[in-house]
C-alpha cells in the first residue's frame, strides 16, 4: 500500500487521540451500554480519533475476550465518525492476532504497546514491531515508545522495512530527548503524537509533535479540543491557559508513579454520573478523601 493511502490515518494522528476508559458493571464485567454511551459522548463532543485498549482503557487488566469486545464496541460505535487506532501488545502471536482482528472489523490503525518484557534489546524492539507491522500491511502502525534508551535510528530502520509504520506515540517525559529522537528518526517521515497527554503537549508541539493522546478527554472533550486548536495556531499563551486549567487534575493522575492515572479519570466520570468508579488491580479506586477534589475539578470545567 502506498504512503498516499495512509493520508487519512496520518491526519487522524495529528489530532486529539482519545484513549477511552473501559467502564465496568457492578458484577465486574465490561459495561457495554455504558461504554457505548461514553464513546458517543466523545464523538458528539467532536473527537474523531479513538484508541480502544489503551492504558487509560486498562489494557493490561482486560482478558483477551474483553479486549476483543472493547475493539468491537468501539469500531461499531465509531462507524464513519472516527478513525480507530486499536491498542495491541503482549507476546507476538497475541499482538498479531489482535491486529488481524482489528483489521477484520475495519480498524484503520493499530498502536503497538511498549513491550513489557524485562529485557528489551533495541534490535529486538525492531523485530517485535516488524512482526506486527508485516502481519497487517494494510493498517497504519503506531509504536508506543516509553523506552528512553531507544534511538531514532532504530525507528527509521523499522520503517525502512515496514512503510506502514506511519506515526509514533512518544511517551518519554523529556522534551529535549523527544526533539532529538524525532529528528534522528525523520521529523517529516512520521506523525509525532505527544504520548503523555495535555501536560506535555505544548513542549512536545514546540519540538515537532502535531497530535497528543488524552485520557482527560473522556471527562471534558472541549477542554482537550481547546488545547489542540491553540497549539495548531501556534498560540502557546492560549495553550498554557488550558494547561493551567487542567494542571491539578493531571498532577493527581501523575502522582506516585501514575498510580491513579485511570482512577482519577473514572472518579471524575463517576462524579458526573457517567460510569462507575471501579478500576481493576493493580489500580485502585480513590479513597473518600480524594473524591471531592476530583468532583470539584470536573464540575469546574462546565461540562
Amino acid at each position: 500500500m502506498s504512503s498516499v493511502a495512509f493520508e487519512t490515518q496520518r491526519a487522524a494522528l495529528a489530532d486529539v487521540v482519545a484513549i477511552p476508559v473501559t467502564p465496568f458493571a457492578e458484577d465486574g464485567s465490561v459495561a457495554q451500554d455504558t461504554h457505548r454511551a461514553l464513546l458517543r459522548r466523545l464523538l458528539d463532543g467532536g473527537i474523531t480519533t479513538l484508541t480502544p485498549n489503551g492504558n487509560t482503557g486498562e489494557f493490561y487488566a482486560l482478558t483477551p475476550e474483553e479486549r476483543r469486545l472493547v475493539t468491537e464496541l468501539t469500531i461499531d460505535e465509531a462507524g464513519e465518525r472516527a478513525v480507530v487506532l486499536v491498542g495491541v501488545g503482549h507476546d507476538i502471536p497475541t499482538a498479531v492476532a489482535s491486529a488481524r482482528h482489528a483489521r477484520e472489523l475495519g480498524a484503520q490503525m493499530v498502536m503497538v504497546h511498549q513491550p513489557v518484557h524485562p529485557y528489551v534489546s533495541q534490535a529486538g524492539w525492531v523485530d517485535y514491531h516488524r512482526a506486527v507491522a508485516e502481519a497487517v500491511p494494510e493498517l497504519g502502525v503506531v509504536p508506543y515508545i516509553r523506552n528512553a534508551q531507544l534511538t531514532g535510528a532504530r525507528l527509521a530502520e523499522l520503517a525502512d522495512t515496514c512503510p506502514n509504520v506511519i506515526g509514533v506515540k512518544y511517551a518519554v517525559p523529556d522534551a529535549a530527548r523527544f526533539a532529538a529522537f524525532a529528528r534522528d528518526a525523520g521529523l517529516e517521515r512520521f506523525v509525532w503524537v505527544a504520548g503523555l497527554a495535555e501536560p506535555y503537549a505544548p513542549s512536545y508541539f514546540s519540538a515537532g509533535a502535531t497530535g497528543f493522546t488524552s485520557g482527560l478527554v473522556n471527562v471534558a472533550p472541549a477542554v482537550s479540543l481547546n488545547m489542540i486548536e491553540a497549539l495548531r495556531s501556534g498560540d502557546y499563551r492560549a495553550a498554557m491557559k488550558v494547561w493551567e486549567q487542567i494542571r491539578r487534575f493531571e498532577e493527581l493522575r501523575a502522582a506516585n508513579g501514575s498510580a491513579d492515572n485511570v482512577t482519577v479519570v473514572k472518579e471524575a466520570l463517576a462524579s458526573l454520573g457517567l460510569c462507575r468508579r471501579e478500576v481493576r488491580p493493580p489500580s485502585k479506586p480513590l479513597p473518600e478523601s480524594g473524591r471531592a477534589e476530583v468532583a470539584a475539578i470536573a464540575a469546574g470545567w462546565s461540562i
